[in-house]
């Protein structure tokens, strides 16, 4: 008898244990749910970096055939409602999270997880007939401001853009871009417009114009002249290479980050820690971006 009750309370705790770990992968309604490497999730992303995330989602689907990562491109502002809806559990930004938007949460009893994943730049391209591309600090405040000599168009991807955001509260000051600026529907529709337009001056996301391996982005850096710029503090003007970037040599700096809001260990939380791995900060360092979490060392090099 003390054998077979040995037995049973064996039997008792394996099929405790397949429950839990059974358990652990539904939620209460009995729905099996996503994990770190399987399952499908909805994510928003800054429209500015859309050929770095579809290449970074081409590896790791390939890495996790079992993954289904429906990605949606959009404005900043759109992406941060997908996040306060529950239409999107993880969204890719140039901001961390307000106070207040914190503090909403906080009351809600949800504690959102955020990282700095690159530093990312802001490109400045012109005309290629157009010979001014070599710009001061005070003259692309006077240009953003409307107060330049010269009658510039400007012209942004999209009105609530984090670019849009980002020159008005880091470049402005607050204050709005002049009332002649141009709204466009995406990056290469910015670049067309320029490469058109004599006098216009487009603001896009720097990884659009920065992979040489691929066809679109060496096609838009030969429409168009990508600006040097020097910032107030410098003493060159330089375009935004990745040196300078890292360096802050190039004024137009600003962070990329994931924002993940999920109530479970799953497929957002996969893919975030992806893109903070070696492979995800490789493929940041390809599209000329300084990876944030990975070790990047600079070296003189003479060509001989």
């Amino acid at each position: 008898m003390k054998l077979r009750s040995k037995y049973h309370t064996g039997i008792v705790l394996l099929l405790a244990t397949v429950f839990l770990l059974n358990s652990c992968a539904e939620n209460k309604s009995g729905k099996k749910l996503d994990t770190p490497t399987t399952g499908s999730i909805h994510i928003s992303v800054d429209e500015t970096y859309k050929p770095l995330i579809d290449s970074e989602l081409k590896v790791f689907h390939s890495l996790y055939p079992k993954t289904n990562i429906i990605v949606e491109y959009k404005p900043e502002a759109e992406c941060f409602k997908d996040l306060f809806n529950d239409s999107a559990r993880l969204v890719i930004v140039t901001r961390e999270l307000k106070p207040e938007e914190k503090e909403y949460f906080k009351k809600v009893n949800i504690t959102p997880k955020s990282l700095l994943l690159a530093w990312d730049a802001l490109a400045l391209v012109t005309n290629n007939e157009n010979p001014d591309s070599i710009f001061t600090m005070d003259q692309v405040r006077d240009i953003m401001a409307g107060k330049s000599d010269r009658k510039w168009q400007l012209v942004f991807d999209n009105e609530n853009s984090s670019t849009v955001r980002y020159i008005i509260d880091s470049i402005n000051k607050g204050k709005p871009l002049p009332p002649t600026t141009m709204s466009a529907k995406g990056n290469p529709e910015v670049i067309d417009y320029v490469a058109k337009n004599k006098d216009a001056m487009g603001v896009i996301g720097v990884n659009w114009i920065s992979d040489t391996d691929d066809y679109k982005s060496v096609d838009f850096t030969n429409r168009v002249n990508v600006a040097k710029l020097r910032a107030d503090y410098g003493s060159e003007f330089v375009q935004p290479y990745q040196l300078y970037i890292a360096a802050r040599s190039y004024p137009l700096v600003r962070g990329m980050f994931f924002i993940l809001k999920e109530p479970h260990q799953g497929l957002g939380s996969g893919f975030a820690t992806f893109l903070g791995s070696q492979e995800g900060q490789l493929l940041i360092r390809r599209f000329k971006l300084f990876p944030a979490r990975s070790n990047v060392v600079f070296r003189n090099a003479t060509i001989k």
